[in-house]
């Protein structure tokens, strides 16, 4: 097995290996680019995202800056909105479905380490070149989502349909559909219905 399906299967692996490098190197460059380009360079910014995220359905939007590991493990669906300073560590497969909107300052964060030192530490190599062991767990945003700012989405997380998650929340077990949840760590608050619609008076 080579590192990189090491690192899909949820394995540990070796973050140092060259083609993880390199098509690490590729996402970051094109992520620099795509946040250092002005909102008015619509076809320029298109063109970045259809390399960055091949996995991309049709009207995406990113404000930037944006931040992302591989962009390759990630799939979005149609009419996706993010707004600035979006992170995804996609070691491990980000699926994101329809009509899902993101906050500020949100980090969808695949990537797990060993809690023992002994093995998280960096090692040298017999070559000389250093390494260290990692692993991940999926996430998956289901459609019709909200995710507020400043909302951290750890890996091995699904948030159902329907879900809005509130703002300064840290995510680290799955919302069950049509749920509001918030906090740290989020907990579901109560079930998303009717009585929730714009169109009601609230006291």
């Amino acid at each position: 097995m080579t590192e990189r399906e090491k690192m899909i299967a949820g394995y540990l692996y070796d973050s140092s290996d060259e083609e993880l490098v390199r098509l690490r190197r590729k996402a970051h460059l094109l992520a620099r680019h795509y946040s250092e380009s002005d909102e008015t360079m619509t076809d320029e910014r298109e063109k970045i995202i259809k390399d960055l995220f091949p996995n991309a359905g049709k009207n995406v939007f990113f404000q930037g800056p944006i931040f992302v590991d591989y962009g390759i493990n990630t799939t979005i669906g149609d009419n996706f909105y993010a707004n600035f300073n979006l992170t995804i560590l996609d070691v491990l497969p980000v699926k994101i479905g329809n009509n899902v909107f993101i906050g500020p300052n949100v980090s969808l964060l695949t990537p797990l380490h060993p809690l023992r030192y002994e093995e998280r530490n960096i090692f040298m190599k017999e070559d000389g070149s250093y390494h260290n062991l990692e692993y991940g767990k999926p996430i998956t945003i289901e459609d019709d989502c909200w995710i507020g700012g400043n909302v951290v989405i750890n890996g091995g997380v699904t948030i159902h349909r329907g879900s809005v998650i509130g703002s300064g929340s840290v995510v680290t077990k799955d919302v069950p559909p049509f749920s509001l949840a918030f906090g740290n760590p989020c907990k579901v608050y109560r079930e998303i219905s009717e009585k929730d619609s714009m169109g009601i008076k609230h006291d």
